[in-house]
């Protein structure tokens, strides 16, 4: 795995998390984060407080360490990235001020940049933010592979901030500026949507995955889940906004169910939404901000459900799911099950058969198989 980075005319080495990982071709910046380094050096020289939006790894962190920095992200990983990073080039971590997605800003940076979100969603969102808190000709300055930004990207700045341009492409990368122009807007996050064939409203913040409906996968492993009046304590691992996890409430009055995901607007929609429709339920529920099971108990759950995701930010990769499968062996009990749904063609029955011994087939259709793997 590559891990010295050149940003600005400076050396840094750059951990791509979970450190655990073992898909070697990834690393921990692209030629956008390069791009944005040597653009904001050039072109910005006397800015001293910056916004940073959406720093994966903290290769912003790094390239900017000498600036006062608010750095807004959605992700738990991420700031365990920037975290490490910036210890591992012996940089000053009381320069960078780490921010949730779900936190307020200032309103008095000097420049506000950032990487274009796999979520164009989540982008939306943060636009109008920019609109709302930040003074009029403040420069905003947005970085992306090519493939990233299309007219419509350019078209949301220039809704949102005001006037856009755009650079030629320099490594298959390009960058959008602007200076806050508009009146202040609104955000269209978060959104409600009907749970089909219940009286449930499910909420959604602007990074949740399938935050407009149902996803398919989730659909068919609705049909799935168990219903039982027994005490237990049930997972919902990669929890989104809660849709399965509010079901199983429903279907287990007795169970404590744990939502845990790595995106703390996740986590908020998934609380929200068992507010909004059960509220009496709360008292059974936890709401974990994680990386997967990071620091949760061994043998303490009953059972695991999950979605697991195939990508982490713009790169398809497995190691997520297979953290996630390794993470719940340990944290289930003796005869715990972990109950997954996934694509049919990732093999996960594969993995779990090496992990758990044995592996069962709950339901298919063409797209997505149910699998079953019990502790022993």
């Amino acid at each position: 795995m590559i891990t010295s980075a050149q940003l600005g005319g400076k050396t840094y080495t750059l951990h791509r998390f979970p450190l655990q990982q073992k898909t070697r071709s990834l690393q921990a910046w692209d030629s956008s984060d390069e791009y944005l380094v040597e653009y904001v050096n050039e072109h910005y020289p006397d800015a001293r407080r910056v916004l940073i939006l959406n720093d994966d790894f903290g290769a912003l962190a790094c390239a900017f360490n000498e600036l006062t920095c608010d750095s807004v992200t959605d992700s738990y990983i991420a700031v365990q990235a920037w975290q490490h990073n910036l210890a591992e080039n012996d940089l000053n971590q009381a320069h960078l001020n780490p921010l949730s997605s779900l936190q307020n800003w200032a309103s008095d940076y000097d420049l506000v940049i950032g990487k274009v979100p796999k979520n164009i969603g989540y982008l939306q969102h943060q636009l109008a933010l920019i609109s709302q808190t930040q003074a009029a000709g403040t420069p905003f300055v947005l970085a992306g592979k090519t493939k990233a930004i299309h007219t419509s990207t350019i078209n949301l700045v220039e809704r949102y901030i005001g006037p856009a341009t755009t650079t030629l492409a320099q490594k298959k990368s390009r960058i959008i500026t602007a200076n806050v122009k508009n009146k202040p807007q609104q955000s269209p996050f978060p959104r409600r949507w009907q749970l089909e064939g219940s009286d449930f409203t499910m909420v959604n913040h602007a990074n949740v995955f399938s935050r407009d409906s149902l996803d398919i996968g989730a659909r068919f492993f609705s049909n799935y889940l168990p219903a039982s009046k027994k005490a237990g304590h049930i997972i919902d691992l990669g929890c989104g906004n809660g849709v399965i996890g509010l079901q199983v409430l429903a279907k287990c009055p007795k169970a404590q169910v744990t939502f845990v995901d790595e995106s703390a607007m996740a986590v908020a929609s998934a609380q929200q939404s068992v507010e909004e429709n059960m509220a009496d339920a709360l008292a059974r529920c936890q709401f974990k901000h994680n990386d997967c099971l990071t620091d949760f108990a061994p043998n303490s759950a009953d059972l695991i459900l999950c979605n697991p995701p195939f990508h982490q930010q713009n790169a398809v990769t497995d190691h997520i799911a297979w953290q996630m499968f390794n993470d719940a062996k340990r944290v289930l009990r003796s005869g715990g099950e972990l109950r997954i749904v996934g694509n049919r063609h990732l093999d996960y029955h594969e993995k779990l058969k090496r992990l758990f011994g044995s592996c069962k087939l709950l339901g298919s259709n063409k797209k997505f198989v149910v699998l079953s793997a019990q502790k022993q």
